[in-house]
Parts: structure tokens; sequence; C-alpha cells
């Protein structure tokens, strides 16, 4: 038996995006497919096969320390996305304004897979490797308000627990909109702190 299961949970690819320029604005441009590379998606700002350190693992480095890239893309699930705008108020949230890379419709409480899952493209086998839970940040609660005054700050309270992954290519290839992902989950027990 291998060290990664395959599981029964298949979602569908309705939405992919690309952050052209991180120092311009957060916000992702709509795109039919992406081409993986180990770097990352090409035309990616957060592409690169290595990234400064930043507040993710700041009790690990300082910021700015050169660490491998395991943030190369953000993925989002379309329920949690759903239920995010419905915490908020809104009628629906554009993952554009979140930075989003892929959104993912059918993977039950997407935002918490286990650390390590591959999610892989089928057909075609391009693959990305969970790293963690994205966190909320105010980035994308400032690029909410510029599109609906007065609602970017229900963001954070609202995405906590629903706010996807990052990830990292692990299989290079191409993911497009209306491709299927399985979502492989790492064949262990969870870790039980103190015994």
């Amino acid at each position: 038996m291998g060290a990664l299961a395959p599981t029964d949970h298949v979602g569908t690819v309705v939405w992919l995006g690309r952050v052209a320029d991180r120092a311009a604005a957060l916000r992702s441009e709509p795109v039919a497919e992406l081409r993986l590379t180990f770097a990352g998606p090409e035309g990616e700002a957060h592409a690169g096969l290595v990234r400064g350190a930043c507040s993710r693992v700041a009790a690990l480095y300082p910021k700015g320390t050169p660490i491998r890239n395991t943030r190369q893309l953000s993925v989002l699930s379309a329920e949690e996305l759903r239920a995010i705008a419905a915490a908020m108020d809104l009628p629906a949230l554009d993952p554009a304004l979140l930075g989003a890379t892929a959104v993912i419709e059918g993977i039950p409480d997407f935002t918490h897979v286990p650390p390590s899952s591959r999610l892989q493209a089928e057909p075609g086998g391009a693959t990305v490797t969970v790293d963690m839970e994205n966190l909320p940040c105010a980035l994308p609660a400032r690029a909410i308000e510029g599109e609906a005054p007065g609602f970017g700050a229900r963001f954070r309270p609202a995405a906590r627990g629903r706010r996807g992954v990052t990830a990292w290519v692990e299989r290079e290839g191409v993911w497009r909109l209306g491709d299927r992902v399985r979502l492989h989950v790492p064949a262990q027990r969870p870790w039980r702190s103190g015994g």
C-alpha cells in the first residue's frame, strides 16, 4: 500500500485564475487553463521554486529568508466561497478578489483536507500537493472593500476555516476548467500530541 490513498472525493475545477503582478494587486485574472510547472503556474506572481519567508512561517524564519515555495497556488472551495459570501451578506464573492488560483467544487470540508494531500487532475495527471490551510488576511478584505464598500471588514471573520489551502506543483501538466480532480490523502492516523 502506498503512503497516499486515493479517495472517492472527486471535485470539478470551476474557476481558474492567475495573479500577474502581485506588487500591483492581489486580484487574479480569470483564465480557461493553467500550465503547471515545478515552479508553479506559468505567469503567476506567486510562482517560483523559492520565496521569501512571510507571516505564515514567522515563528521559523525572519521575514524575507529564502525558503522552498510551498505557496505556489491558492485553491478554494466553491461551497466554502458561497458560505463566506452568505456570512458577509453578499450575494456572491468573486474568487479573483481573493487572489485565487483555482476553485474546486465537490470536495467537502475542503479547507481542512490533511496537509500533504494531493489533488490530481483526471485526465492528465497534473498534481498539486496541499501545504496547509490558507488563513484569512487583510489583503482580500481591501480588494473586497474596493468592490463592495462597507463589506471588506466582514471577510476575515466570515472566511475563518473556509479560506482554502495553499499548494505547490508536484507533477507538471495542465489544469483546465471542467477538469475533475481526485483527492488523495496521507495513509496515517491523526497526530496526537502528548502521547
